[in-house]
Protein backbone atom coordinates (compact mmCIF):
# COMPACT_ATOMS: atom_id res chain seq x y z
CA UNK A 1 0.00 0.00 0.00
CA UNK A 2 1.36 3.49 -1.15
CA UNK A 3 0.36 6.51 1.33
CA UNK A 4 -0.85 10.02 0.26
CA UNK A 5 -3.81 12.76 2.22
CA UNK A 6 -7.02 13.50 4.31
CA UNK A 7 -8.98 11.69 2.28
CA UNK A 8 -8.59 7.98 2.82
CA UNK A 9 -8.46 5.05 -0.46
CA UNK A 10 -5.01 4.17 -1.65
CA UNK A 11 -2.52 6.67 -1.20
CA UNK A 12 -1.82 9.85 -0.20
CA UNK A 13 -0.10 13.34 -1.35
CA UNK A 14 3.62 13.58 -0.15
CA UNK A 15 4.15 16.73 2.17
CA UNK A 16 0.34 17.14 2.98
CA UNK A 17 -1.46 16.78 6.48
CA UNK A 18 -3.28 13.50 6.36
CA UNK A 19 -6.78 13.04 7.87
CA UNK A 20 -8.12 12.62 4.86
CA UNK A 21 -7.64 9.50 2.65
CA UNK A 22 -4.81 6.75 1.38
CA UNK A 23 -4.09 5.12 -2.01
CA UNK A 24 -4.99 2.40 -4.02
CA UNK A 25 -3.37 -0.39 -6.25
CA UNK A 26 -3.10 0.47 -9.87
CA UNK A 27 -6.24 -1.45 -11.62
CA UNK A 28 -5.81 -3.96 -14.63
CA UNK A 29 -7.57 -2.50 -17.29
CA UNK A 30 -10.98 -3.59 -18.16
CA UNK A 31 -14.78 -3.38 -19.99
CA UNK A 32 -17.57 -2.16 -18.65
CA UNK A 33 -18.43 -5.26 -16.09
CA UNK A 34 -21.51 -8.13 -16.16
CA UNK A 35 -23.73 -8.04 -13.10
CA UNK A 36 -22.34 -8.15 -9.70
CA UNK A 37 -23.14 -10.45 -7.00
CA UNK A 38 -26.64 -11.29 -6.71
CA UNK A 39 -27.46 -8.00 -8.66
CA UNK A 40 -27.59 -5.52 -6.23
CA UNK A 41 -26.47 -7.92 -3.45
CA UNK A 42 -30.69 -8.88 -2.50
CA UNK A 43 -29.98 -8.59 1.16
CA UNK A 44 -29.93 -4.82 0.96
CA UNK A 45 -32.06 -4.27 -1.69
CA UNK A 46 -35.12 -5.68 -0.04
CA UNK A 47 -35.07 -2.86 2.72
CA UNK A 48 -33.93 -0.06 -0.02
CA UNK A 49 -36.59 2.51 -0.24
CA UNK A 50 -38.34 1.93 -3.51
CA UNK A 51 -37.72 5.48 -5.49
CA UNK A 52 -34.76 7.21 -6.41
CA UNK A 53 -34.33 10.20 -3.35
CA UNK A 54 -32.49 13.29 -3.30
CA UNK A 55 -31.58 13.25 -7.00
CA UNK A 56 -32.55 17.29 -7.71
CA UNK A 57 -30.40 19.23 -10.46
CA UNK A 58 -29.61 22.64 -9.94
CA UNK A 59 -29.62 24.68 -13.33
CA UNK A 60 -26.73 27.46 -12.75
CA UNK A 61 -26.59 30.71 -14.92
CA UNK A 62 -22.66 30.59 -14.90
CA UNK A 63 -20.38 33.14 -15.71
CA UNK A 64 -17.02 34.50 -13.81
CA UNK A 65 -16.08 34.30 -10.34
CA UNK A 66 -13.06 34.88 -8.31
CA UNK A 67 -11.74 31.45 -7.72
CA UNK A 68 -8.82 30.20 -5.13
CA UNK A 69 -7.99 31.59 -2.03
CA UNK A 70 -4.61 32.94 -0.82
CA UNK A 71 -5.22 32.08 3.14
CA UNK A 72 -2.35 32.14 5.38
CA UNK A 73 -3.92 28.38 6.58
CA UNK A 74 -3.93 26.83 3.30
CA UNK A 75 -2.34 23.65 3.21
CA UNK A 76 1.35 23.95 1.83
CA UNK A 77 1.37 22.50 -1.93
CA UNK A 78 -2.25 22.16 -2.04
CA UNK A 79 -2.55 24.70 -4.93
CA UNK A 80 -5.69 27.03 -3.79
CA UNK A 81 -3.88 30.08 -4.90
CA UNK A 82 -3.63 32.53 -6.71
CA UNK A 83 -7.09 33.94 -6.07
CA UNK A 84 -7.94 34.26 -10.31
CA UNK A 85 -10.91 34.87 -12.35
CA UNK A 86 -12.34 31.91 -13.89
CA UNK A 87 -15.32 31.34 -16.21
CA UNK A 88 -17.95 28.70 -16.37
CA UNK A 89 -20.63 28.18 -18.81
CA UNK A 90 -24.19 27.30 -17.52
CA UNK A 91 -24.37 23.53 -16.05
CA UNK A 92 -26.31 21.77 -13.76
CA UNK A 93 -25.42 20.62 -10.62
CA UNK A 94 -26.60 17.74 -8.20
CA UNK A 95 -28.15 19.71 -5.24
CA UNK A 96 -27.02 16.28 -3.03
CA UNK A 97 -24.13 13.70 -3.00
CA UNK A 98 -24.89 10.57 -4.87
CA UNK A 99 -27.37 8.46 -2.19
CA UNK A 100 -26.76 4.53 -1.34
CA UNK A 101 -30.43 4.29 -3.16
CA UNK A 102 -29.15 6.21 -6.21
CA UNK A 103 -26.02 4.17 -6.54
CA UNK A 104 -28.00 0.98 -5.44
CA UNK A 105 -30.46 1.62 -8.07
CA UNK A 106 -27.41 2.29 -10.58
CA UNK A 107 -25.84 -1.36 -9.49
CA UNK A 108 -29.06 -3.03 -10.22
CA UNK A 109 -29.89 -2.13 -13.50
CA UNK A 110 -26.42 -1.82 -14.57
CA UNK A 111 -25.09 -4.85 -12.83
CA UNK A 112 -21.68 -2.70 -12.35
CA UNK A 113 -18.99 -4.11 -9.93
CA UNK A 114 -17.01 -1.41 -8.15
CA UNK A 115 -13.25 -1.31 -8.39
CA UNK A 116 -13.13 -1.65 -4.36
CA UNK A 117 -15.22 -5.11 -5.14
CA UNK A 118 -13.00 -5.83 -7.83
CA UNK A 119 -9.68 -5.70 -5.32
CA UNK A 120 -11.58 -7.37 -2.14
CA UNK A 121 -10.78 -4.41 0.09
CA UNK A 122 -11.06 -0.76 1.08
CA UNK A 123 -10.10 2.02 3.73
CA UNK A 124 -12.20 1.85 6.84
CA UNK A 125 -12.03 4.37 9.84
CA UNK A 126 -10.71 2.23 12.67
CA UNK A 127 -13.19 3.74 15.16
CA UNK A 128 -16.20 2.44 13.18
CA UNK A 129 -14.89 -1.26 13.10
CA UNK A 130 -15.52 -3.87 15.91
CA UNK A 131 -11.62 -4.88 17.86
CA UNK A 132 -11.34 -8.29 15.87
CA UNK A 133 -11.74 -6.83 13.08
CA UNK A 134 -9.73 -3.74 13.58
CA UNK A 135 -6.82 -5.60 14.76
CA UNK A 136 -6.85 -7.79 11.99
CA UNK A 137 -6.81 -5.11 9.47
CA UNK A 138 -3.40 -3.81 8.12
CA UNK A 139 -3.15 0.20 8.58
CA UNK A 140 -1.22 2.52 6.41
CA UNK A 141 1.95 3.83 8.24
CA UNK A 142 1.15 7.35 7.68
CA UNK A 143 -1.94 7.13 8.24
CA UNK A 144 -3.08 4.08 10.67
CA UNK A 145 -6.17 5.88 11.55
CA UNK A 146 -7.35 3.81 8.38
CA UNK A 147 -7.78 0.44 8.46
CA UNK A 148 -7.42 -1.61 5.03
CA UNK A 149 -10.60 -3.99 5.72
CA UNK A 150 -11.07 -7.32 3.60
CA UNK A 151 -14.56 -7.39 1.63
CA UNK A 152 -15.51 -3.19 3.02
CA UNK A 153 -17.28 -1.62 -0.50
CA UNK A 154 -20.29 0.54 -0.98
CA UNK A 155 -23.12 -1.84 0.10
CA UNK A 156 -20.73 -3.47 2.83
CA UNK A 157 -19.62 0.09 3.95
CA UNK A 158 -18.20 -1.32 7.27
CA UNK A 159 -16.72 -4.45 5.62
CA UNK A 160 -18.36 -7.99 6.33
CA UNK A 161 -21.84 -7.68 8.13
CA UNK A 162 -22.39 -4.07 7.35
CA UNK A 163 -24.97 -2.60 5.13
CA UNK A 164 -26.32 0.79 4.08
CA UNK A 165 -29.52 0.32 5.96
CA UNK A 166 -30.61 3.25 7.51
CA UNK A 167 -28.43 4.95 5.56
CA UNK A 168 -30.03 5.27 1.75
CA UNK A 169 -30.04 8.83 2.55
CA UNK A 170 -26.18 9.16 3.67
CA UNK A 171 -23.68 9.54 0.56
CA UNK A 172 -23.05 6.72 -1.34
CA UNK A 173 -18.60 6.05 -0.37
CA UNK A 174 -16.11 3.74 -1.34
CA UNK A 175 -16.39 4.92 -5.00
CA UNK A 176 -13.01 4.98 -7.05
CA UNK A 177 -12.78 8.19 -9.46
CA UNK A 178 -13.75 5.90 -12.20
CA UNK A 179 -16.88 4.12 -10.40
CA UNK A 180 -18.20 7.78 -10.22
CA UNK A 181 -17.40 8.43 -13.84
CA UNK A 182 -19.48 5.13 -15.11
CA UNK A 183 -22.42 5.93 -12.76
CA UNK A 184 -22.42 9.77 -14.23
CA UNK A 185 -22.25 8.81 -17.37
CA UNK A 186 -25.18 6.02 -17.21
CA UNK A 187 -27.28 8.81 -15.28
CA UNK A 188 -26.85 11.18 -18.64
CA UNK A 189 -23.85 13.30 -16.08
CA UNK A 190 -20.31 13.86 -15.52
CA UNK A 191 -18.53 14.61 -12.81
CA UNK A 192 -17.99 18.71 -12.37
CA UNK A 193 -14.82 20.45 -13.29
CA UNK A 194 -13.27 21.73 -10.26
CA UNK A 195 -13.75 25.30 -11.50
CA UNK A 196 -17.56 24.23 -11.86
CA UNK A 197 -17.63 22.55 -8.43
CA UNK A 198 -15.70 25.73 -6.42
CA UNK A 199 -18.42 27.53 -8.79
CA UNK A 200 -21.62 25.96 -7.27
CA UNK A 201 -20.14 25.34 -4.20
CA UNK A 202 -19.83 29.14 -3.05
CA UNK A 203 -23.24 29.60 -3.90
CA UNK A 204 -23.23 33.48 -5.37
CA UNK A 205 -21.16 34.52 -2.45
CA UNK A 206 -17.78 35.92 -3.58
CA UNK A 207 -14.63 35.04 -2.02
CA UNK A 208 -16.02 33.61 1.49
CA UNK A 209 -14.63 31.14 3.38
CA UNK A 210 -17.39 28.76 3.51
CA UNK A 211 -20.50 28.48 1.31
CA UNK A 212 -22.16 30.34 3.67
CA UNK A 213 -19.99 32.96 4.92
CA UNK A 214 -16.90 33.19 7.02
CA UNK A 215 -17.76 32.00 10.10
CA UNK A 216 -17.91 28.08 11.00
CA UNK A 217 -20.62 28.37 13.16
CA UNK A 218 -22.44 31.30 12.79
CA UNK A 219 -24.63 31.89 16.15
CA UNK A 220 -22.89 28.60 17.63
CA UNK A 221 -25.13 26.95 14.78
CA UNK A 222 -23.09 24.03 12.79
CA UNK A 223 -23.60 23.79 8.98
CA UNK A 224 -21.66 20.91 8.23
CA UNK A 225 -20.57 17.97 8.93
CA UNK A 226 -16.69 17.67 10.31
CA UNK A 227 -15.10 16.80 13.13
CA UNK A 228 -15.07 18.16 16.74
CA UNK A 229 -12.87 17.33 19.55
CA UNK A 230 -9.12 16.01 19.11
CA UNK A 231 -8.64 14.07 16.15
CA UNK A 232 -8.66 10.63 15.80
CA UNK A 233 -8.97 10.18 19.47
CA UNK A 234 -12.55 11.95 20.01
CA UNK A 235 -15.08 13.52 18.29
CA UNK A 236 -17.63 15.27 20.57
CA UNK A 237 -20.01 14.56 17.63
CA UNK A 238 -21.20 18.42 18.20
CA UNK A 239 -22.65 18.62 15.02
CA UNK A 240 -25.17 15.67 15.49
CA UNK A 241 -22.70 12.83 13.76
CA UNK A 242 -19.90 10.93 14.06
CA UNK A 243 -19.13 9.30 10.37
CA UNK A 244 -21.32 10.15 7.27
CA UNK A 245 -24.72 12.31 7.50
CA UNK A 246 -27.84 12.28 5.06
CA UNK A 247 -27.15 13.87 2.23
CA UNK A 248 -29.88 17.05 3.12
CA UNK A 249 -28.92 17.50 6.64
CA UNK A 250 -27.85 20.90 6.32
CA UNK A 251 -29.53 23.97 5.22
CA UNK A 252 -28.68 24.70 1.30
CA UNK A 253 -26.02 27.49 0.05
CA UNK A 254 -27.37 29.85 -1.85
CA UNK A 255 -27.36 28.00 -4.63
CA UNK A 256 -29.83 25.39 -2.89
CA UNK A 257 -26.60 22.89 -2.59
CA UNK A 258 -26.68 20.69 0.29
CA UNK A 259 -23.51 19.71 2.15
CA UNK A 260 -20.84 20.99 -0.06
CA UNK A 261 -18.87 21.37 3.00
CA UNK A 262 -17.90 18.29 4.89
CA UNK A 263 -19.25 15.02 4.68
CA UNK A 264 -17.64 13.14 2.43
CA UNK A 265 -14.75 14.41 -0.17
CA UNK A 266 -16.57 14.74 -3.87
CA UNK A 267 -14.13 13.44 -7.17
CA UNK A 268 -13.97 16.02 -9.76
CA UNK A 269 -13.04 15.91 -13.51
CA UNK A 270 -9.83 17.41 -13.22
CA UNK A 271 -6.06 15.80 -12.82
CA UNK A 272 -4.68 17.70 -9.76
CA UNK A 273 -2.16 19.29 -11.59
CA UNK A 274 -1.25 19.24 -15.50
CA UNK A 275 0.52 16.41 -17.30
CA UNK A 276 -1.25 13.80 -13.76
CA UNK A 277 -3.96 11.79 -15.33
CA UNK A 278 -3.29 8.85 -12.33
CA UNK A 279 -4.53 11.75 -9.52
CA UNK A 280 -7.67 13.44 -9.67
CA UNK A 281 -8.89 16.65 -7.74
CA UNK A 282 -11.14 16.57 -4.79
CA UNK A 283 -13.32 18.69 -3.35
CA UNK A 284 -15.72 19.85 0.25
CA UNK A 285 -13.53 17.89 2.83
CA UNK A 286 -15.43 15.36 5.00
CA UNK A 287 -16.54 14.26 8.05
CA UNK A 288 -13.26 13.38 9.15
CA UNK A 289 -11.52 17.06 8.67
CA UNK A 290 -10.32 19.03 11.90
CA UNK A 291 -9.85 22.47 12.14
CA UNK A 292 -6.29 22.46 13.24
CA UNK A 293 -5.29 19.37 11.09
CA UNK A 294 -7.06 19.24 8.14
CA UNK A 295 -9.38 22.66 7.22
CA UNK A 296 -9.90 21.42 3.76
CA UNK A 297 -13.86 21.79 4.13
CA UNK A 298 -12.95 25.50 3.43
CA UNK A 299 -14.76 26.23 -0.40
CA UNK A 300 -11.16 26.78 -2.01
CA UNK A 301 -9.67 23.82 -0.29
CA UNK A 302 -8.76 21.23 -2.62
CA UNK A 303 -6.65 17.69 -2.63
CA UNK A 304 -5.95 14.54 -4.56
CA UNK A 305 -6.22 10.78 -4.63
CA UNK A 306 -5.54 8.28 -7.05
CA UNK A 307 -8.19 7.62 -9.26
CA UNK A 308 -8.41 3.74 -8.26
CA UNK A 309 -8.80 4.94 -4.53
CA UNK A 310 -11.94 4.47 -2.28
CA UNK A 311 -12.44 4.80 1.70
CA UNK A 312 -15.56 5.50 4.12
CA UNK A 313 -15.32 9.13 3.78
CA UNK A 314 -15.08 9.40 -0.80
CA UNK A 315 -18.48 9.96 -2.53
CA UNK A 316 -19.36 12.11 -5.44
CA UNK A 317 -22.11 14.82 -7.09
CA UNK A 318 -22.76 14.91 -10.79
CA UNK A 319 -22.80 17.90 -12.96
CA UNK A 320 -24.58 18.57 -16.22
CA UNK A 321 -24.51 19.77 -19.58
CA UNK A 322 -27.23 22.66 -20.06
CA UNK A 323 -29.81 21.20 -22.90
CA UNK A 324 -28.46 17.86 -22.56
CA UNK A 325 -31.69 15.09 -22.40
Amino acid sequence: MSTTSDTAGRGTQPGTKSCCAPSGPKPQARELPGPSEGAVRSATAAHRPPHTEYADLIALPGGTFRMGSEEADANPGDGEGPVREVSVAPFAMDAYAVTNARFADFVEQSGYVTEAEEFGWSYVFAKFLPGPLRKASPRPQATPWWCGVQGAAWHRPEGPGSTPDGRWDHPVVHVTWRDATVYCRWAGGRLPTEAEWEYAARGGLDQARYPWGDELTPGGEHRCNIWQGTFPFHNTEADGFAGTAPVHAFPPNGFGLHNVAGNVWEWSADPWQDGDADRRAMRGGSYLCYDSYCNRYRVAARTANTADSSAGNLGFRMARDIGTD
